[in-house]
């Protein structure tokens, strides 16, 4: 997978393969055909040699750089690897995912999380738990609380050092202006005693950054509290994230030997490991004991294949390595698919519009209607193809089937 600049010609046109394929249902064709959906999908075979060695053959669809879409928790990715980075970055002895963390305030629309004794390991704040977090149920609460650990301008620096220069990444999910979310917190790392281990001052970044496209703008009109206001919303200073970087930062994280050293995060074996585990498990397998199977059911985050429907359990053979956006209409899967039952793999990206009424925060969109069954039937058909799919090697998945200590 190729960043923005598409040197190999990614973004030249429809793949014939996806075309035909995206015809083989009613739904799937009728979103492909309207363009009031703005969809764009990313499907990338995956082939391996003699020595399990993959290379990458990406099919896309409508993939459009200058076609503005909000990325809402597909940012979360990024930043929980990002903080792993930071935390091995920061050579502070006794300072870990695991350490008790405490985070101040010192502009306006910051939040607390004072220094807490651990009662409960799953309710610690640590590095690691928000991490939990982010990836088993995408809570927005801990990508606040990393995306202050990061700083605004560190963590869109590191996205233009990694090769993803249209990436930003400069808000809370919290009702913050511009200017607050460019300040972030004071935090602090502590023994279980309460020893100070490591202080970061409060941040501020200079940069005010705004979206590659230009202005930015989208809906007929938007809901702001109780008032209509008949006017598009403005995602100029909103988060932007690409469906080819993301899709490229995945890659990065669960085949790191496939792209150059310098454009890898500076992550450890665990690392790899502890964020191939959250990706993939659910929150009632995982063994994180604050999510209730009956709220967090096993498809709770799983939109490709699932649907998100809470009746469908998941299906032992089938590991599914993703992360999801749902917001403002826009709904997202970025997915890595291992099938043990078929010997197949594959990558598979897509982003649809589900905004019939064309108001930006009324909450009516059509996710239950058309956005879940649409990514649900497209997961389903891709498996099916790829289960047939003819390949001079079967590639080798234990790696991610094999049992997963790291907590």
């Amino acid at each position: 997978m190729k960043h923005m600049g598409d040197p190999d010609g990614l973004l030249a046109g429809d793949s014939p393969l996806l075309d035909s394929l995206l015809k083989t249902t009613s739904l799937l064709k009728r979103v492909a055909q309207n363009p009031q959906y703005e969809l764009q999908i990313i499907y990338t075979q995956i082939d391996r040699d003699a020595q399990n060695r993959p290379t990458f053959n990406p099919h896309i669809f409508h993939l459009n750089p200058r076609q503005y879409f909000n990325p809402a928790s597909l940012v979360k990715f990024p930043v929980v690897a990002l903080s792993l980075e930071k935390l091995n970055d920061l050579h502070q002895p006794g300072v870990t995912r695991r350490t008790i963390m405490a985070t101040g305030t010192a502009f306006r629309c910051q939040t607390p999380v004072p220094f807490a004794a651990p009662a409960d390991s799953d309710r610690t704040a640590t590095v690691g738990n928000y991490i939990k977090r982010m990836l088993l149920v995408s809570d927005n609460v801990a990508y606040n609380r990393l995306y202050e650990f990061l700083g605004q301008r560190h963590l869109n620096q590191r996205l233009q050092e990694l090769g993803y220069p249209n990436a930003r990444i400069t808000r809370r999910f919290a009702p913050c202006d511009t200017a607050a979310n460019r300040h972030t917190n004071p935090i602090s790392f502590h023994t279980p005693t309460g020893d100070t281990l490591y202080k970061q001052p409060a941040q501020f970044n200079p940069i005010i950054y705004r979206s590659p496209l230009g202005r930015v703008l989208k809906g007929r009109a938007h809901q702001a509290g109780r008032r209509l206001i008949p006017e598009p919303y403005d995602f100029t200073t909103a988060n932007h994230l690409p469906l080819p970087d993301i899709t490229a930062f995945l890659q990065n994280i669960l085949f790191p030997e496939s792209v150059p050293t310098a454009q890898r995060p500076h992550l450890t074996t665990t690392d790899y490991a502890f964020l191939r585990r959250y990706l993939h498990t659910t929150p009632h397998e995982s063994g994180f004991h604050l999510y209730a199977p009956t709220r967090y059911f096993d498809a709770y985050k799983k939109y490709l294949y699932y649907g998100r429907n809470p009746d469908l359990p998941q299906q032992s053979t089938l590991r599914i390595y993703n992360i999801v956006g749902m917001s403002h209409g826009y709904l997202a899967d970025v997915s890595y698919f291992a099938d043990s039952l078929h010997q197949s793999e594959f990558l598979l990206s897509a982003v649809l519009y589900v905004n019939q009424d064309g108001i930006i925060n009324d909450g009516a969109y059509e996710y239950d209607t058309i956005g879940q069954p649409f990514l649900a039937q497209l997961g389903r058909l891709i498996r099916q193809y790829e289960s047939q799919r003819t390949r001079q090697h079967r590639p080798d998945l234990t790696e991610f089937f094999a049992p997963e200590p790291i907590r």
